[in-house]
């Protein structure tokens, strides 16, 4: 009873966290890091400034809960991308995803990892660096892959792994930016299929 209690305090009677952890995803989303304040996070949470802080801690912390929401949810085709049998259809299914996820009409455009560390400034260092870390861990876990494709025989022997993975994290990326400045679903998935017209064959 005291646990339940204690897990009460500072949050208005309704308080869905499951909820407000996906609206402050969308606003990040869509502001980016610094752009959005706290006055527009916890407008969109439905929640005071203390409450936010309360369940939340501080706007950095609201950050990383989101930006693993994101990773969870909407930026969850790299797991199931890196489960296609061959090299060349995790690539495709990465640049699909990212293309459909940056692009789709319910939600905001771009990507939340990239928006959010083209606005960061020296004060928001942290999120700089758990941002670095983030696309990062992306590109390894897809270096990593395509090793193993070099192994299977999938790729050939003389396929550099970590120069395809930065290949094709530069393309998503690229095409996140893309995306948030308003070019069309249809031109960017265009372009993720012409770059990958001369991917290394085995």
């Amino acid at each position: 009873m005291g646990t339940e209690q204690s897990r009460s305090v500072g949050r208005p009677r309704g308080f869905d966290t499951d909820e407000a952890l996906e609206r402050a995803m969308l606003v990040f989303w869509e502001h980016g890091y610094e752009g959005a304040s706290l006055a527009t996070l916890t407008a969109a949470m439905g929640i005071s400034t203390t409450s936010m802080y309360t369940a939340f801690g501080n706007k950095e912390e609201l950050f990383r809960r989101a930006l693993e929401r994101y990773t969870e949810g909407p930026s969850a085709y790299l797991d199931r991308a890196l489960r296609e049998p061959t090299a060349l259809g995790t690539a495709t299914a990465i640049l699909a995803g990212t293309v459909r996820t940056t692009t789709g009409p319910a939600r905001p455009r771009g990507c939340m990892g990239v928006q959010s560390a083209l606005a960061a400034s020296d004060s928001g260092q942290a999120v700089r660096d758990l941002l670095a870390t983030w696309r990062n861990d992306g590109c390894s876990r897809l270096r990593r892959r395509f090793e193993q494709a070099v192994d299977d025989g999938d790729l050939p022997p003389q396929a550099d792994p970590a120069l395809l993975a930065r290949y094709v994290t530069t393309l998503a990326f690229g095409i996140a930016v893309q995306a948030a400045s308003g070019v069309s679903r249809a031109e960017l998935q265009a372009t993720a299929d012409a770059a990958l017209r001369g991917w290394p064959l085995s």
